[in-house]
């Protein structure tokens, strides 16, 4: 059983104790911070952060939203090693094309590269047989890392590896001894966690380049991926293998399900091998093309400064300026770990293939994926309305043409797979907040069609909330998640209805978002699962999570009891008003019970049933302000911010989640959160920064100022927008977006006046 973070106690890994000591001489661009930001962003990212712990994230090279994420994989020991990579490991397999960042499933590890020296190996390895395969043990010591450029030592060969990427390309670069026997091996039957290979390719097509595919089942039910590898070096010698056994034994074979190709050669002592591989959802021809348009050239550091550049652009959006060090390293990281995915699932040239296999030529946007919606539409994806306006559309795009090819919107896309992770329909907020949001370069009556036919399916409990309003806990795992998630998804496409002017869907679909007080036992004051209008599930216990308690996913009633961000007036009103509202919101910070095995994974972070680690709490610290206590919001935020983000390898309280902890990072430095994922309005916190510079879209600057912010001085006294008094506690995304300048004042005990008045509140529904 792993163990869970909880208050005051904040551990590591014991096991990492001497990892960590060992981490502060890491050769890391990082290793030196100052608090004051220069023209260069990338250099406070420390890819390192989230690798420890249940974090999950990506270790290698990519670019922003790159397809490809090169990087090493370890030997996988369990659940934490879903991205391929955790920080307690030194073992390393090969350099993978494919991984995910943050995730609580495994998948991927595609086109797996290893370059060895002595006999050729097929085989993997085991701690237990090391020689028996190819794995090489490497030390932090040895490794570089920083955005879009990885590095390591394989001592068992003393190479030197450096690895690069553009949007399509991964980008080798490996340092040989002198050897006779150098080798480099293609791995197409490795992947990992759910991961396993159902057919494999390679064939040489010239002397400088390799082609071929991967076809696999795991997480994504029926992934395709197909590669080119070229070689800087002429190919001399080149065989193809089927290993056929857990021996090592193998036959000559270019197609199977384990198949292994191995490029041989004599190198000089120093000898660098470039090996540029180029990946494709459609074909080994696009493949290739890929690598002629994003790197024709085989210049290592130019792709290396590419990169960097590209990160570079990207995390100048947000200039912080902070009198901490490490909030810098903190902060930027958090920023680079929202950029990483929805990943791109395309050609150079447009094509991708569609859900339905089909293969889409020529697409007139940028078709994406690895989109983690259950938990990236609460803050990652607002954050991309303000930060990445030029992308949502792509993303739209992305979910409509999905809605078009399997008949709802995605729920968990993953490589051209519907994995329908998760409880709720969560492409629904995303749609709606950028319809109501104003973006364009979508089919906006596509849009309001997908969620419509997405929301009146009849699979998943869905068509007993159209008959009751609930789901029947005995009928359906996850009722009352699921119905709660429904809830919030009715709301924004009512919210959306009323806009077009669609009067009864309004009604209708408003109807559907009051849903979550069909689960609310006014008795108990909590969620709970109910069979029947007469009869609640029995035994209940608040504490109680999904292991022993099926109407929860991930969580339990105190964490779902406050997942109504679409109507907190409702659930204020349902708790039995303002005062009542927030005891019960004070005891959520204390209470202390027995959660059950899943505590130890994705339940944690934990402030008395408060689980930061997962995302059904994001929003609920921000509640306070709702019945005017926004320095309750303040305490709770900060205390977050500095306890459950910091700039060590552990440093993130639970799976990153493609980009949501972090995203809620950003947000909360800055000052403000969207509880709402659809209202366009953001509620104020405390920024936990000294300054801010977004440089939004059409050339806008929003400067957000808290001059006299502290540790201590955490609490807003008062806030001008533009040197005007600004008396609420929330604002909206049109104003943000009009730029100009945001001053916060803040002192070292609450005020009693801001933020209090009823007025000032934050409401639901914004005009």
């Amino acid at each position: 059983m792993k163990e869970k973070r909880t208050i005051p106690l904040i551990k590591p890994f014991a096991a990492l104790a001497l990892g960590l000591s060992i981490f502060a001489a890491c050769k890391s661009v990082q290793e030196e911070t100052r608090a004051t930001v220069t023209d260069s962003l990338t250099q406070y990212v420390d890819p390192y952060i989230g690798t420890s712990f249940h974090g999950h994230v990506f270790m290698g090279a990519n670019v922003p939203f790159g397809a490809v994420q090169l990087g090493p994989t370890n030997i996988t020991e369990g659940w934490d090693w879903c991205s391929g990579y955790h920080y307690s490991d030194s073992t390393i397999v090969g350099f993978a094309h494919t991984h995910l960042s943050g995730t609580g499933i495994g998948d991927l590890g595609d086109i797996a590269v290893m370059p060895t020296t002595g006999p050729v190996k097929v085989m993997e390895g085991t701690l237990k047989d090391p020689e028996k395969g190819f794995m090489s043990l490497y030390s932090h010591q040895d490794e570089r890392v920083k955005p879009g450029y990885y590095a390591v030592k394989l001592k068992r060969y003393s190479i030197q590896a450096e690895l690069t990427a553009s949007e399509r390309v991964g980008f080798h670069q490996y340092t040989f001894p002198a050897s006779k026997e150098a080798h480099i091996v293609v791995d197409l039957q490795s992947g990992i966690g759910w991961d396993q290979p159902t057919e494999t390719f390679i064939e040489q097509l010239n002397d400088s380049t390799l082609t071929g595919y991967r076809y696999s089942k795991g997480w994504a039910t029926d992934q395709r991926i197909y590669f080119a590898a070229v070689f800087s070096k002429p190919i001399q010698n080149f065989k193809s293998y089927q290993l056929l056994d857990s021996l090592g034994n193998t036959a000559p074979a270019a197609k199977g399900t384990r198949i292994k190709g191995v490029v041989s050669f004599a190198t000089s002592n120093g000898e660098k091998v470039k090996l540029k591989v180029g990946i494709s959802p459609v074909s080994t021809q696009n493949a290739v093309a890929n690598i002629r348009a994003e790197i024709p050239h085989w210049n290592f550091d130019k792709v290396v400064a590419d990169a960097d550049a590209a990160w570079n652009k990207e995390l100048q959006k947000v200039r912080i300026q902070t009198d901490d060090p490490k909030q810098l390293k903190t902060f930027y990281t958090a920023l680079y770990h929202t950029l990483i995915a929805p990943s791109i699932f395309n050609d150079h040239n447009g094509d991708y293939l569609g859900t339905d296999k089909k293969v889409y030529k020529n697409a007139p946007f940028t078709n994406l994926t690895t989109f983690s919606l259950w938990d990236t539409y609460r803050a990652a994806h607002p954050l991309f309305t303000i930060l990445q306006k030029e992308r949502v559309s792509d993303m739209i795009n992305s979910m409509l043409a999905v809605y078009k090819q399997q008949g709802k919107l995605p729920v968990w896309h993953l490589m051209g797979n519907e994995t329908n992770t998760m409880v709720g329909y969560s492409a629904v907020p995303v749609v709606a907040d950028a319809l109501l949001k104003g973006f364009n370069g979508f089919d906006k009556d596509l849009a309001y069609e997908a969620m419509k036919a997405t929301a009146m399916r009849d699979d998943k409990g869905l068509d007993h909330v159209k008959a009751k309003g609930y789901i029947p806990a005995n009928t359906t795992v996850e009722s009352v998640a699921m119905g709660l998630e429904y809830a919030i998804d009715d709301w924004c496409l009512a919210q959306v209805a009323k806009q077009r002017g669609a009067t009864q869907d309004y009604a209708y679909f408003s109807k559907r978002g009051r849903n979550y007080e069909n689960y609310f036992d006014k008795q108990t004051r909590f969620m709970r699962g109910r069979i029947s209008d007469q009869e609640w599930r029995a035994p209940f216990s608040p504490f109680v999570s999904r292991h022993r308690n099926d109407d929860f996913c991930e969580g339990n009633s105190w964490q779902y009891t406050w997942l109504v961000p679409q109507d907190v007036e409702g659930l204020i009103n349902l708790q039995g008003g303002e005062k009542a509202f927030s005891q019960k919101l004070d005891s959520l910070f204390v209470a202390q019970g027995d959660m059950g095995e899943e505590a130890s994974n994705d339940i944690s972070g934990l402030i008395g049933q408060y689980a930061h680690g997962n995302e059904p709490s994001h929003h609920i610290t921000y509640l306070y302000s709702y019945v005017g206590q926004p320095w309750k919001t303040a305490d709770k935020v900060r205390f977050i911010l500095s306890h459950f983000y910091t700039d060590k390898p552990d440093g993130i309280i639970g799976n990153e989640d493609v980009g949501q902890m972090s995203a809620w990072y950003v947000f909360s430095s800055l000052g403000f959160y969207p509880v709402n994922p659809a209202n366009g309005a953001y509620v104020f916190g405390s920024p936990a920064v000294k300054e801010a510079t977004l440089n939004l879209a059409d050339g806008k600057k929003l400067v957000i100022k808290a001059p006299n912010n502290t540790p201590e001085n955490k609490y807003i006294q008062k806030v001008t927008l533009n040197g005007k008094p600004y008396t609420k506690s929330y604002i909206l995304h049109k104003d943000l977006m009009q730029g100009g300048e945001l001053v916060f004042d803040m002192g070292n005990t609450p005020s009693t006046t801001w933020g209090v008045a009823k007025e000032d509140r934050p409401r639901s529904v914004t005009k």
